[in-house]
């Protein structure tokens, strides 16, 4: 039994078969998607949740400006992310302004006082435990 030679040249009548291009990547967006998930996980320590969603915002925005002039794909992933910045913002600035609100109180203030008189660990702890209860009337 013989080997069958096959051409080793493409023959003019046969198509041509060249590899897949490879996939393209929107590294924008997925960067979004990340910042955005870590803003939200961290919104709470509020320059985490800030900087981190301000930067989810921006790479989802530019990711998504990349979608639409079909230079990369992803698009509802650079959407997801820079909604899930925008939370993470959200939360911070909801964060920042309670604490605010807080420090700026006569409850603040007087604890401040009461902690400042404080001559022992228990009694700073009771000034902490008053201040709680004045906070949450």
């Amino acid at each position: 039994m013989s080997i069958p030679s096959y051409p080793q040249e493409p023959s003019a009548d046969r198509p041509q078969y060249s590899s897949p291009e490879p996939a393209r990547s929107n590294g924008f967006a997925v960067t979004a998607l990340i910042l955005g998930l870590v803003a939200c996980l961290l919104f709470w320590t509020i320059a985490g949740g800030l900087l981190l969603g301000v930067l989810a915002v921006v790479f989802g925005v530019v990711a998504v400006l990349r979608t639409r002039q079909g230079r990369a794909p992803r698009r509802v992933m650079a959407i997801v992310g820079a909604a899930l910045g925008a939370l993470g913002l959200i939360g911070s600035v909801v964060v920042l302004i309670i604490a605010v609100s807080v420090y700026n109180s006569p409850e603040f203030k007087e604890y401040e006082r009461c902690a400042e008189r404080a001559n022992s660990q228990p009694a700073r702890d009771r000034c902490a435990e008053d201040l709680g209860e004045s906070l949450f009337r």
